[in-house]
């Protein structure tokens, strides 16, 4: 009997060479304490019998499925199943290697958890892409997702596992560092759209001078973010000692304020060249059909371009906000907090579940904020579509 390769899914070919090599990786990671080398174990022997066989069946089932073309569903389906049995194993990994009454052990995924994971999470984002959801439905995804990944770190599913056992003994610097964090992506992003916007407005209607501020922009890019913390030290160090008050603000050589600055500077360019797209993709009838019914350039400006430019200057602002979540990791350096706190202590110590509680929370940050985000300017489109019209139908009844 021959193989149809026709019914053989393209991706579900990558899946299943992720999967498989996760299959043989170490499943868990046992340490005798939380910094020394863990010691590898596989899917069946870092479980018990019975749930080893069980996921071992579950996740080879998944390969078989992933690898036929089966309908969307199915395959969205298979993906939830065996990520929540991934979930639910590594919690009973750490219950079933650590020692009763042991304080010191410290039980870790392994690289075999974390291939089966993105296996299947490939899996699931391709259904999900193939169903092309609607934004509210992507929307409605992430809040499932986020419920479920609540819900397994509430209960004492993974109260075992090293990242939980590191969290708990920081819980309250952890939400403290997590609010400086937010304070520094979301800040510095509300003040780089205050400025760049206008800034933006001003380049489209000077020609002349957009090509200079834009390359000063992009050198601004250019410059490797530690560096940039470190050239603002000297200056924000002099405001500091000679501005009466600013050292009260909070504006000194170190800490947050150099972050925030260096994060509102990088936040610029992608602002003020989004605004630039933005306006310059309106398209010329519905200016002049403004120009018709007697609009001032201030209330085309307002009425018309802002409105039609709106989906490319947020699309502006979700780079800011994805690349301001994760450079602000970096602010830890020059004592800005934030969740690089825990990733450089972490290093520091060689504790990776340490750098993990940074690391992880600034990835499900960025993508939370980019999956909303996305939604967000497509449901914009259709508003902003039918302003369009509006100028031209304007027109049409002057005429």
């Amino acid at each position: 009997m021959r193989l149809d390769l026709r019914r053989i899914d393209r991706v579900g070919v990558v899946v299943a060479l992720i999967a498989a090599y996760g299959l043989v990786a170490p499943f868990a990671l046992f340490r005798a304490n939380r910094i020394v080398q863990g010691e590898g174990r596989s899917l069946l022997s870092a479980l018990p019998p019975s749930l080893g066989m069980v996921l071992m069946a579950l996740v080879i089932v998944g390969i078989v499925l992933a690898l036929l073309r089966l309908p969307i569903l199915v395959r969205l389906v298979t993906s939830f199943v065996v990520l929540a049995g991934l979930a639910i194993a590594i919690g009973g990994a750490a219950t079933f290697l650590t020692p009763a009454g042991n304080t010191y052990a410290r039980v870790s995924p392994g690289s075999g958890f974390w291939m089966l994971g993105a296996a299947f999470a490939l899996l699931a984002t391709d259904s999900l892409a193939r169903m092309r959801p609607t934004a509210w439905l992507r929307i409605a995804f992430l809040a499932a997702t986020a419920a479920a990944i609540t819900l397994i770190l509430t209960s004492d599913l993974w109260s075992g596992l090293s990242l939980m056992k590191e969290y708990v003994s920081r819980a309250d610097t952890f939400w403290m560092e997590a609010g400086r964090h937010l304070t520094l992506a979301s800040g510095s992003l509300a003040v780089a759209a205050l400025i760049g916007i206008p800034l933006g407005i001003f380049c489209h209607r000077a020609a002349r001078i957009r090509s200079v501020i834009l390359n000063l922009l992009n050198v601004v890019q250019t410059i490797p973010s530690i560096a940039l913390f470190g050239i603002l030290i000297g200056p924000l160090s002099w405001v500091a000692a000679t501005v009466p008050g600013a050292a009260d603000l909070g504006i000194r050589g170190i800490g947050m304020a150099p972050a925030f600055v260096a994060l509102f500077l990088y936040s610029l360019l992608p602002m003020v060249a989004n605004t630039v797209g933005g306006l310059a993709s309106v398209p010329r009838d519905a200016n002049d059909a403004a120009r018709g019914v007697g609009m001032t350039d201030r209330q085309r400006l307002v009425q018309v371009e802002l409105p039609l430019a709106f989906p490319v200057i947020l699309t502006g602002i979700r780079i800011v906000l994805v690349q301001n979540i994760g450079l602000a990791t970096i602010a830890a350096l020059i004592g800005g907090g934030g969740f690089g706190v825990f990733v450089f202590q972490g290093l520091g110590q060689t504790a990776m579940d340490l750098v993990l509680l940074g690391a992880v929370p600034t990835v499900a940050l960025a993508f939370a904020a980019a999956v909303i985000l996305d939604a967000v300017v497509e449901l914009t489109a259709p508003a902003n579509a039918t302003n369009r019209t509006a100028p031209t139908a304007g027109k049409e009844a002057t005429a």
